[in-house]
This record gives structure tokens, C-alpha cells and sequence, in this order.
């Protein structure tokens, strides 16, 4: 008798030490969960940081999460800046043409929820980044080419123009008398906007928005409306946006390695390094006559640019300033 009340004891003892972490389980779970929706609701620092010295573009975005906007609206109004700049000669309006000097223009862009939209071959529409978000929260679909763009993007009220400005054709025709086709590393001017932003919500989205390569063959799309080409964002991890030969991006699918390397415990500059070494390091690779650079930016709001040839910048805003920054880079022979 005594050894079964021993063990019917024992029992009940077991129970109650059961029961006892049970509810410590559940309490620790609640606090924790209390934890986490404190710290989603904390407001963050905003920041912006965009290819090349596109000073008034990153101002317009910043100018957005200061009043409380989200990182997608940032992004887009950002972009909207240097497409509608007909003296950057790369970007919306005044693009350079191709070959047979019809400018066309290719735009992506990606939320915080990895929703995803772009535009490819466009013509006679100058915002294209506002068309690329209208296919993401408008259609089933994720990416709208040519001239069904162009029917999709005046359907939604954006009118048509011409893009080709003086300027442009002038250079066009000036080209045509050789008709050489060589890779530019562009020095002075640039030839995409990328965008990454953080709200104050601590959501990141990307934008990237260009008219592709000057004088390209018709019909030829480069990396920046591709989703992990051009851009990608992941909003647990952090985004990545490319500027270049779109070509030498897209066979590394640039800016997805780059979210995927600071996944893995990178920082946004190391991934940034790797990626640009996925190229160079190829055997054979001659990358002597092309530039690549990428920018990145993790959830903590650490920021990473890197590119092979030196005269790559890019526009950062944090801590309410706005200042361009010469990127480090590959060959420094």
C-alpha cells in the first residue's frame, strides 16, 4: 500500500511540474509575441539609397518617409524624378535610342510582401515605374511587354509623348555614321536608377527604371526589369539593385545572390564584393570594356556598394542627410 501511494504521489507531482511548464511555456510565448509586435511597431529612421548621383531623386523619396509614406511610394516617386530628367540621357524622357532610335524603356518594382511588377519595351510612355506598379496591384500578372504595355499603361490614364528629345536623335545620328557597338563604362552619367528604401515601419521596396543600353539591337531587354536581376527585396533580409551591362548581371542573377549572401550572414557590403567576384572571377571573363555595380541594404539599415571599375557612385539618404558616395571597386590596376 505504501509503495502505490508513493507512486500514485510521484504521479501527481509529475502532473503538477507538467502543468507548471505548460504555463510557463504559454506565458513566455506571450511575452514574446508582446516582444515582437513592440518591435514592428517601432519607428525606424528612414533611408534611401539609389545608383549614381541622383541627388534630387533620393531627396523626393526621403521627402516621403519623413511624412510618414511608405517605402514603396518612396521608391516610385524617386524613380519618377530621373524619368521625367530629359537631360540624363539613360532614364525615362531623353533616353538614348536604339538602333533604329525608337527609345524603349523597362521598369520593375517590388513591395515589402514580395509582390512584384514590371514593364518591358515601352514606348512613348514616359513613367514607366508607375506603369510597372500598376501591373503589379492592377493584373494577375507580374510583367507587361511592349506594345500590350503600352495599351495596359493608357488604359490607366497615362498619356502618350514622345521620348526621343533633340538631343538624343542628335546623338543617335551622330552614332549612325559608324555604327560601332561597344559597351560603354559610363563615367559621368548613368545609365539605371536603382532605389532601395526603409520606412519608418522598417519595410523595405526597391524600384529600378532605365532605358537600356544605347543603340542596342531592337527588341533587347537588360537586367533591370527582371526580378532578381535588376532588383530583388526580401523584407525579413534586406534589397539589392544592379547598374551596368544587364547582360553580365542577368547570367549571375545579381541582385538576388547579393539578398541571398546577406541571408546567409554577409553584410550588404561582402555580398555586394562576392557578387561583382561572380563576374570578374569567371574564367576568360574580359571585363575590361563593361561596367557592373550593385548597391544593397540589410534589415538593420546597413548599407553595401561595390562595382568593377572605378566611377560608380550612389546617392545615400540617413540620418536626414543626403550625400553622394564614390563606390569602392574591383580593378584597381
Amino acid at each position: 500500500m505504501k509503495r502505490r501511494k508513493f507512486i500514485q504521489n510521484a504521479s501527481l507531482s509529475t502532473l503538477g511540474v507538467v502543468a507548471t511548464a505548460a504555463i510557463v511555456s504559454c506565458k513566455t510565448e506571450t511575452e514574446t509575441t508582446a516582444i515582437v509586435a513592440t518591435s514592428n511597431d517601432k519607428v525606424v529612421k528612414p533611408l534611401v539609397i539609389a545608383t549614381w548621383k541622383t541627388d534630387l531623386a533620393v531627396e523626393t523619396a526621403a521627402e516621403v518617409l519623413e511624412k510618414g509614406g511608405s517605402a514603396l511610394d518612396a521608391v516610385e516617386q524617386g524613380c519618377r524624378i530621373e524619368e521625367a530628367n530629359e537631360k540624363g540621357q539613360s532614364v525615362g524622357k531623353g533616353g538614348l535610342p536604339d538602333r533604329d532610335g525608337d527609345v524603349t524603356l523597362d521598369a520593375c518594382i517590388m513591395d515589402e510582401k514580395g509582390n512584384y511588377g514590371a514593364v518591358l519595351g515601352v514606348k512613348n510612355i514616359k513613367h514607366v515605374i508607375s506603369v510597372a506598379r500598376k501591373v503589379m496591384e492592377d493584373t494577375p500578372h507580374v510583367m507587361l511587354v511592349g506594345e500590350g504595355a503600352e495599351k495596359f499603361a493608357v488604359t490607366k490614364g497615362f498619356e502618350r509623348e514622345n521620348l526621343l528629345t533633340e538631343a538624343s536623335k542628335k546623338a543617335w545620328e551622330n552614332w549612325k555614321i559608324k555604327s560601332e557597338y561597344k559597351p560603354i563604362i559610363n563615367i559621368e552619367n548613368h545609365d539605371t536608377i536603382g532605389m532601395l528604401a526603409i520606412d519608418k515601419k522598417g519595410n523595405i521596396s526597391g524600384a529600378c527604371t532605365t532605358s537600356g543600353l544605347a543603340y542596342k539591337m531592337a527588341g533587347r531587354v537588360g537586367d533591370s526589369p527582371i526580378i532578381g536581376g535588376g532588383l530583388f527585396v526580401d523584407n525579413e533580409i534586406g534589397g539589392a539593385s544592379a547598374t551596368g551591362l544587364g547582360e553580365e548581371v542577368l547570367k549571375t542573377v545579381g541582385s538576388f545572390l547579393i539578398v541571398e549572401l546577406m541571408r546567409q550572414g554577409k553584410s550588404p557590403q561582402e555580398a555586394c564584393e562576392e557578387a561583382i567576384g561572380r563576374i570578374v572571377n569567371k574564367p576568360g571573363k574580359d571585363f575590361k570594356n563593361f561596367q557592373v555595380g550593385y548597391i544593397a541594404v540589410n534589415k538593420k539599415g546597413e548599407t553595401g556598394a561595390y562595382s568593377i571599375h572605378e566611377w560608380f557612385s550612389y546617392n545615400i539618404y540617413k540620418d536626414k542627410e543626403n550625400k553622394n558616395i564614390k563606390s569602392d571597386y574591383f580593378n584597381k590596376v
